[in-house]
């Protein structure tokens, strides 16, 4: 089966390994007038391995709205294109969406070409649970920024699915013990589909400490999934009943932290609460 004219082929290319390419992804490339790559000299690469000569156009984050109309053009004419990112599928985390919604607008096809993800391939070895899981991309740079969206997540109950850069990985899981206890389950997957590919299980507590003392945790490409909350329903723990025994103990900092790890509610949440409970007239002694 041949390409097809006028036809946006969206085709997704190896993260590393690159025997990973398709034979349909191998023959689309082969046979299409133009590839726009994000990268036309890392791409160039791939290609010159896989005996590949396709004319090839530069799509990234800084050109994409300007490359629009002459992606349009060559359909227009009955030309076939296709789109690749740097490595992977294309979209997830990588410029294209502007360019393939403009091609669906116009009424023209845009197919998927299916291949290797990093997001799908690091849940389908991580051991952790699949049915449902929420992917975030990369979290903001920024501490405050990342502690606050990842509030946001502290409930969900789908395995959670990060990118990270490596000079940020420790700070990162600090973050998200602070957030969601450091003794939920997680697993980091560095390098996928490379030599040095390594898979890291254990707790958000853990694997922050090997973060910071194995030197090789901040190299290469990294993804980090955490397990999802367990509802207070799930857990049997009435967080009522548990918040009155810690507020009677504890400091709210510490009781907060301990009843967010328990129920998988958020600890600002619950620490806002103690403070009201605390406050004048609002009924403390009921605690």
């Amino acid at each position: 089966m041949s390409t097809q004219p006028g036809v946006l082929y969206v085709v997704a290319t190896p993260i590393g390994n690159r025997e990973d390419i398709t034979r349909r992804a191998e023959r689309i490339l082969a046979e299409v007038d133009c590839i726009f790559c994000e990268d036309t000299r890392h791409s160039g690469r791939l290609l010159a391995d896989l005996g590949i000569g396709t004319r090839r156009v530069s799509l990234h984050e800084h050109n994409e709205h300007a490359r629009v109309e002459m992606l349009l053009e060559h359909l227009r004419r009955g030309e076939s294109c296709a789109l690749i990112s740097d490595a992977g599928t294309p979209l997830i985390n990588d410029p294209g969406y502007v360019v393939v919604r403009a091609v669906r607008a116009a009424g023209m096809l845009v197919v998927p070409v299916p291949g290797a993800s990093a997001v799908v391939a690091a849940l389908s070895a991580a051991g952790l649970p699949t049915d449902r899981f929420c992917y975030e991309g990369f979290l903001p740079a920024r501490g405050a920024a990342r502690r606050a969206r990842l509030e946001e997540l502290a409930q969900d109950t789908r395995t959670l699915v990060f990118y990270e850069s490596p000079h940020r990985l420790a700070e990162m899981l600090a973050d998200a013990c602070a957030v969601f206890g450091g003794e939920r389950e997680a697993c980091i997957a560095r390098e996928i589909t490379k030599v040095h590919e390594q898979f890291k299980h254990g707790s958000l507590q853990e694997l922050e400490r090997w973060s910071r003392e194995d030197p090789n945790a901040s190299r290469g490409e990294i993804v980090v999934m955490v397990r999802g909350a367990e509802s207070a329903a799930s857990t049997g723990i009435d967080s009522e009943r548990l918040l009155r025994v810690l507020a009677a103990e504890l400091p709210a900092s510490q009781a907060a932290r301990i009843a967010a790890a328990l129920t998988g509610e958020p600890r600002k949440r619950i620490y806002e609460r103690l403070l009201a409970r605390e406050s004048p007239g609002s009924g403390a002694d009921d605690v």
